[in-house]
């Protein structure tokens, strides 16, 4: 199919089958916002029981109009849906918006009708929007398209969203309309039937004028083509990007950690990996955005506060260096400026205090000295509008400053907007983004370093080991399949740790209580003897592990009490070196469709689901996201060198890491992983237990 979507975006001409004379109806209202929206093409309503619509001249059928038809919405019952689909082709309609409900979300006999039109459409080459979906906006003033029935008319803008849900991209449009910040495009692609959101994000990227990209989702067909185009576009532009549903848990259909605390996939992972900036409410994404809008990328993370008021600076300063950025001095050749311009009383520091009564100069020379200081990258300001100062003259200077777009500038504009319009209009058309909190616009600027980071980040490399043996793994895990086993053996699992190089204390295996004792010599007491079997997942619940165990009459013991006790069929007994405590990490893995896996690290033992203490990332891992995956669990310090205990070798973990993206990667049929606990040591790293499942 045509992956161009301007035909969509774009049209040159709109035909809305099933265009209405009713008043509140789809069809009305969508001819009624084109026409409110001033859109610049001609409008055909199809309707063959009436002669126009809203005054406009209406057809019989759309193979009537005189004139080239780009989109058409149609916006009909289901069951004639597919025919119109029929006729907009023989007519060369290039791209179709379908309003109407009632397809593959109300069951067979939808997604027959769906398949259907679906099939016309590709013969035709015609791309589809929808079915159940409010359509598209553009704001271009050549272009004026509100193709679409909802009731917010944005002006002019640089954001462009797309949302999976229209109520919540209603919403959000809604916002920024709030804001007095106009929008670029908008579309809410409802059953995404055909063009999906990630060709919506490529369209976005591709567009000049598009600035910040906002994308709300609860669900990917297509993860991966999700992730390959998000990455693409984030490298030019800034996407903001928001889902729900983050508390749902999918642990009884898991039976590794992972699955208990990583739940379903959260899209969150998807959106980091992809380089996205990911939100967890409305307010702060469209709040981001409005800054993302109209102001230049920081450079780096350092910031210059500029306040004429002291309480909210310090509350700034908290969210700002929370959000990951640095608070620097000032230069001495700053501070011989300033002490020239500034007031007495003012504080010549960062942040800067110009003080109550500061006017334009004062305001002037502050920003002037923040945009020449190298070691600054972005400004903060606080600013109150006092009744004996000249607000509006300050505000020019803003403005001023902000058209240069030399550092970006966020405000904390404390003021009764009713009463100081003046200044407050100026700000506004200079583009300056102002929020009526210090914490509000902290973060919204926090955002911005955010991004900063991802787009200058090096991602690293995924490493290829050459070290490995895929056959003794592909051999175990084919013998698995045709015995239909799901949980593998201790004795299947740590021959393929072993194949892939991942380190693991050493074991073997015993079918009785004298190979047992046998083995346990060979290795050297203390020992582990745990019960091996695939009935038995969490072996300690059933009593199928015992620890430090120091003599051969032990061995026996135990072997011999969890025969009695267990009596599976398949029961056999892993033998392995007793290892002394070290710092206790888990690495997990868990399958995710269309994605590869998920992969998670994080404080071990007993207490990880207690803690919680992980972190996660999807596969393929390069060398820097293990790295990364170490220093952001919460415990990272405890890896390090602490209170005279020496930290762990965390480059041989961040290998496990890639060991076991590589592993999980390479054989798609492992369905969940764990290593838990992992022994962490100053010098070496072990696995002391681990289950596959496939």
């Amino acid at each position: 199919m045509n992956n161009n979507l301007n035909a969509l975006f774009e049209p040159k001409a709109v035909a809305i089958v099933g265009a209405s004379v009713k008043e509140l109806s789809i069809g009305n209202v969508i001819i009624k916002n084109l026409l409110h929206y001033k859109y610049k093409g001609p409008i055909y309503p199809i309707n063959p029981k009436v002669d126009e619509v809203r005054g406009i001249k209406a057809y019989k059928s759309i193979l009537d109009v005189p004139c080239e038809v780009d989109l058409a919405h149609i916006v009909i019952p289901p069951p004639f849906v597919p025919m119109e689909v029929e006729n907009c082709g023989k007519k060369g309609v290039k791209a179709i918006i379908i309003n109407t409900a009632g397809f593959k979300e109300m069951g067979n006999d939808g997604k027959a009708l769906e398949d259907d039109f679906l099939a016309r459409a590709k013969k035709y080459g015609i791309r589809i929007l929808g079915p159940n979906c409010q359509g598209i906006i553009n704001s271009d003033p050549e272009i004026n398209a509100y193709c679409n029935f909802t009731f917010t008319f944005f002006k002019p803008g640089y954001i462009s969203v797309v949302a999976q849900s229209g109520g919540v991209g209603a919403v959000i449009m809604q916002a920024f309309h709030d804001m007095g910040i106009g929008m670029r495009m908008y579309v809410s692609n409802g059953n995404a039937s055909d063009i999906s959101i990630p060709e919506i994000i490529r369209h976005y990227g591709e567009d000049e004028n598009t600035r910040a990209i906002v994308v709300y989702v609860e669900s990917l067909d297509n993860p991966k083509e999700f992730l390959e185009i998000g990455k693409e576009v984030t490298a030019k532009k800034p996407i903001l990007a928001m889902t729900a549903g983050r508390t749902e848990k999918g642990a009884q259909a898991s039976r590794s950690h992972i699955g208990g605390l990583a739940g379903d996939i959260s899209l969150e992972h998807i959106f980091r990996k992809a380089g996205m900036l990911p939100f967890s409410n409305q307010d702060d994404l469209c709040n981001a955005a409005k800054t993302f809008a109209s102001q230049p990328i920081p450079n780096g993370n350092r910031v210059g506060i500029i306040t004429n008021t002291g309480g909210p600076s310090v509350i700034a300063i908290d969210e700002l260096v929370t959000g990951g950025l640095e608070v620097p001095p000032l230069s001495d050749k700053a501070k011989i400026i300033l002490k020239e311009t500034m007031f007495e009383s003012a504080s010549i520091n960062n942040p800067l205090d110009v003080v109550a009564t500061a006017g334009a100069i004062q305001f002037k020379s502050a920003f002037d000295v923040m945009m020449d200081e190298v070691q600054i990258d972005s400004v903060y300001v606080n600013f109150v509008t006092p009744p004996f100062v000249d607000c509006e003259s300050v505000a020019r200077e803003f403005a001023m400053i902000s058209k240069a777009k030399k550092k970006p500038i966020v405000c904390n504009y404390m003021t009764d907007k009713e009463k100081w319009v003046g200044t407050t209009n100026i700000l506004k058309e200079a583009g300056i983004p102002y929020f009526d909190f210090a914490e509000t616009a902290a973060k919204a600027l926090a955002a911005m370093v955010r991004y900063n980071v991802i787009r200058n980040k090096d991602t690293g490399k995924v490493n290829v080991f050459e070290d490995i043996n895929k056959d003794i793994v592909n051999n175990i895990l084919d013998k698995a399949t045709r015995r239909k086993q799901e949980v593998l053996t201790g004795e299947d699992v740590y021959s393929i740790l072993e194949a892939y190089k991942i380190p693991a204390a050493n074991w073997g295996i015993a079918n009785n209580s004298n190979e047992a004792v046998s083995l346990a010599e060979k290795l050297g007491f203390p020992v582990v003897i745990k019960a091996d079997s695939e009935e038995i997942i969490h072996k300690s619940d059933v009593g199928g592990v015992a620890v430090n165990i120091k003599s051969s009459e032990d061995v026996r013991k135990v072997v011999e009490t969890m025969k009695n006790k267990l009596r599976n069929v398949d029961l056999k007994f892993f033998v392995q070196k007793f290892m002394p405590p070290g710092r206790e990490l888990i690495i997990s893995a868990k399958k995710e469709e269309g994605l590869g896996h998920l992969i998670m690290f994080g404080m071990g033992g007993i207490f990880v689901e207690v803690y919680k203490d992980v972190v996660f990332n999807l596969t393929p891992v390069t060398d820097t996201e293990a790295t990364e995956m170490l220093d952001s669990i919460k415990a990272a310090p405890l890896l390090n060198d602490f209170r005279g205990k020496k930290g762990i070798d965390k480059a041989k973990v961040s290998e496990i890491l890639q060991r076991i993206s590589a592993l999980v990667t390479d054989f798609p049929a492992i369905k969940e992983l764990d290593l838990n606990p992992i022994f962490a040591y100053e010098d070496k790293v072990c696995a002391v237990d681990a289950r596959i499942i496939l």
